[in-house]
Order: C-alpha cells, then sequence, then structure tokens
C-alpha cells in the first residue's frame, strides 16, 4: 500500500472497495451548498474520506444560534465567514486534500461557472430559492446533486439527476416538488430542529458522495429517503426512473430588499417605519418586540396597509418567511416600501 493511503486504510480494506477506489475519491471534486447544519458533517466525512478536492459555498456568518448543530465552528468563531472558517478546519482535519472557499451567496448570475468546476454536488441549503437554483442549473449542465433537507424530527436525503444506462435522466427536485409556497414552509430557525438529525442526514448525504464516486453499492436514485429522529424509522418513496420535468432555463435571482437591525432600531427611533410581525400567533405570544402582527398566510388581506404609508418591516425568527413576503409584495407591488428584517429576530438579539 501506498504511503499515503496509509490514513486511508480501513475503507481500503473494504469489500469492493480498493485502491483504485481510494484514488477515485483523490481525483473527485465535490462542491457543499451551504456550510451548515447538513454541510458541515458532510463536509467533515468527505474531507475525512479523502475527497480531493472540496469546495464550500456560503455567504453567511456564524452565529450563536448556529452552534447546537453546526458542528464544525465553536463559540470563538461567532461573527466569522462560514465558508473561510469551514475550510481552515477542514484542512486542518485533512492536510492532503485542497479546499476551495466561495464566499459568495449564489445567485442565477453565477451558479453556472461555480458548479461546473465540479463532478457532484451536496444540496445543504435552506431556502427554497437557492434549491431550486442548484437544481435547475445542474440539470441543465448534467451534473448530479445529493438533496438534504431535516425540519424538526425528519429529514430527507435523495440523489437527483443520475444519467441512466439508456442516456435518459433520473428524476431531479422538481419531480417531487414542482413549485412550493415558501411562505408557509418555516426552515429551521422558525421550526426547529434536532441537532442530531443535522448530523444523520449531512452523513447520508456524504455516504451517497461516496458511493456515486467510486461506483459502489446503490444509489438515492429515483427515490426519497424519510428518515423520523423519533422513532428510529426510515422509509423510501419511489417517485420512477426517468424525469418528466424538462428544464431548459433558470429563473432569475430576485434579491430580497432587506434592513439591518441598526437601521430598523435608528428608523424606529425617529419614527420613519413600522415593524410587522408575520409569525404564528404562538411565536407573537412567546416573544414579542412589538408592531404590528398578522400571519405570513393573511399578506394578501393586509395588502393596502402594507402598501401605503410608512416604510414596513416585516420580521420573522429568522428573515426566511419574511424574506419571502417581502418578494411576493413586491411582486404585486413593485414600488412598495416594504423589507426584510435581516436576520429576524435571532439578528434582533444578537445585535448589541
Amino acid at each position: 500500500m501506498e504511503p499515503n493511503f496509509l490514513r486511508y486504510s480501513c475503507q481500503i480494506a473494504l469489500p469492493g472497495f480498493s485502491e483504485t477506489s481510494q484514488q477515485l475519491l483523490q481525483q473527485a471534486k465535490v462542491l457543499i451548498v451551504g456550510a451548515g447544519g447538513l454541510g458541515c458533517p458532510a463536509a467533515q466525512y468527505l474531507a475525512a474520506a479523502g475527497i480531493g478536492t472540496l469546495g464550500i459555498a456560503d455567504f453567511d456568518t456564524i452565529s450563536i444560534s448556529n452552534l447546537h448543530r453546526q458542528v464544525l465552528y465553536t463559540p470563538a468563531d461567532v461573527g466569522l465567514k462560514k465558508t473561510v472558517k469551514a475550510c481552515q478546519k477542514l484542512q486542518q482535519q485533512n492536510p492532503g486534500i485542497k479546499l476551495v472557499p466561495h464566499d459568495i451567496r449564489i445567485t442565477s448570475d453565477n451558479v453556472m461557472d461555480i458548479m461546473s468546476q465540479y463532478d457532484i454536488i451536496i444540496d445543504g441549503t435552506d431556502n427554497f430559492d437557492t434549491r431550486y437554483l442548484i437544481n435547475d442549473a445542474c440539470v441543465i449542465i448534467g451534473k448530479p446533486i445529493v438533496y438534504g433537507a431535516i425540519y424538526q424530527f425528519e429529514g430527507q436525503v435523495a440523489v437527483w439527476n443520475i444519467r441512466n444506462a439508456d442516456g435518459t435522466k433520473s428524476p431531479n427536485y422538481r419531480d417531487l416538488f414542482p413549485e412550493v409556497d415558501a411562505t408557509q414552509i418555516p426552515n429551521c430557525a422558525d421550526g426547529g430542529v434536532i441537532p442530531t438529525l443535522a448530523g444523520i442526514i449531512g452523513c447520508i448525504q456524504a455516504n451517497e458522495v461516496i458511493k456515486y464516486i467510486t461506483k459502489t453499492g446503490e444509489l438515492l436514485t429515483g427515490k426519497v429517503m424519510v428518515f423520523d429522529a423519533l422513532s428510529l424509522q426510515s422509509r423510501i418513496i419511489k417517485i420512477g426512473n426517468v424525469t418528466k420535468i424538462d428544464i431548459t432555463s433558470l429563473a432569475e435571482t430576485v434579491y430580497t430588499p432587506t434592513i439591518s437591525v441598526s437601521e430598523v432600531k435608528k428608523g424606529l427611533a425617529d419614527h420613519t417605519l413600522e415593524l410587522v410581525d408575520i409569525r404564528t400567533d404562538r411565536e407573537r405570544d412567546e416573544i414579542d418586540i412589538g408592531g404590528i402582527h398578522f400571519e405570513a398566510d393573511e399578506i394578501d388581506e393586509n395588502m393596502n396597509y402594507l402598501i401605503s404609508g410608512k416604510v414596513k418591516v416585516l420580521y420573522c425568527s429568522s428573515g426566511k418567511r419574511s424574506g419571502e413576503a417581502v418578494k411576493f409584495i413586491r411582486q404585486k407591488s413593485p414600488n412598495a416600501q416594504v423589507f426584510s428584517l435581516e436576520g429576524g429576530l435571532k439578528a434582533w438579539f444578537e445585535h448589541d
């Protein structure tokens, strides 16, 4: 065995695995989009397994509320950029691989250029705009995606866009969810998530990547694995062998007009803006920082208020639901002076 393979001797010893399999891993280029709850464990195990080039794409900074599930980071890292810190720590874990930080928001302008540099993509994102964008770009340029999602006690994993033996393509994310009204679906920060679930699903995503690169085992292609962390039961849902969706172009990225906590506090002091809480009644009862309150699904009936008078700043727990709501309002009324509180209540309480 080559000296640089000693690190990987336990996996090379696996039945059906070999030094050739390890070479395939070392030649592979994998991109993880989202250095959060899923991206952290996936990145750690892929780095440990010897993936030759590992790209990490994220534009966010580390916050205290990330630490219970984003296990690459420590309290000393709060406020630092996720991609930079993740790549530093992964490089320490395995000095023999190449780490590539992409400290940038993935948009319709850059997604094709970034994805084309890699062999396979891990989707560890937590917002639907980016998830659909990654899916559509990978379908157009022919890249496989390992999808993962977590919410409360349930996780999902699937492998999208694999070329079948007859030249057809396997299903992609739009075969399962053609469209989603994201204002109705909270993310982890809004609805909660048990931290161990992030590790379980992230590791399964890494496992599918290793299987794909080394051509071992049966991939989660044309099916979705659903895992329940409370019962420790999983089930496989088959969705077919061939995609029924024809994707030929990307939707242009729509930027959400946001406003920072410091700007909001100044505006409140100057009486130039008003807060609008679009969380649920239960969330409002638990934490209330003021402003008018109605739930996200009541935006239509409150449009006249939202598009008139003072500047309106919508907020939720993390900024995800309020961001989607602001985009919805601006689509109906492009000149409406409505903004989303950047980072939501999480940022509000972390602000000095």
